[in-house]
């Protein structure tokens, strides 16, 4: 959601909007956030006013990670497997911008992904917090897979 808000921002205001949206989604309850939105929204609604609509638009989907404990969020944030591989690929097509062949893309896609997934094997930050609160909220269904 943040890097889909941060599309029409310009690179003189991106750290300024993305720190206001991580107050956002940082928040420690959904309240906190809504509150962190609603100061967003008073900071950059006359440049961006796009952003904080789309955030309260998808608000219903957005505020189920607030459900979960704060070692569970930031392990879902850090360890987005979709966004990783995706980030990886744009980044690798970037680099050329033509390509002589279907072949050439797969080739440079292929490569790109084969070198990234070797650091894809570090372990992920304060992984244990965040597994022992998996424990003591999931236990039931992972007992099977530990």
């Amino acid at each position: 959601m943040v890097r889909n808000s941060l599309k029409y921002v310009s690179w003189k205001d991106y750290k300024a909007v993305t720190s206001g949206l991580k107050m956002v989604y940082q928040a420690p309850t959904e309240e906190a956030a809504l509150m962190a939105l609603d100061k967003f929204a008073e900071a950059w609604d006359d440049k961006y006013p796009q952003i904080s609509k789309s955030w309260r638009t998808h608000w219903e989907n957005l505020n189920t990670f607030f459900g979960y404990p704060p070692d569970i969020r930031k392990a879902i944030y850090t360890t987005n497997a979709i966004e990783s591989v995706n980030s990886v690929i744009r980044a690798a097509i970037k680099k050329r911008k033509v390509f002589p062949t279907d072949d050439s893309v797969r080739k440079v896609v292929y490569l790109a992904i084969k070198d990234a997934s070797k650091k894809w094997s570090m372990p992920i930050q304060n992984w244990r917090l965040a597994m022992s609160r998996f424990i003591i909220e999931f236990g039931d269904r992972l007992s099977d897979h530990l």
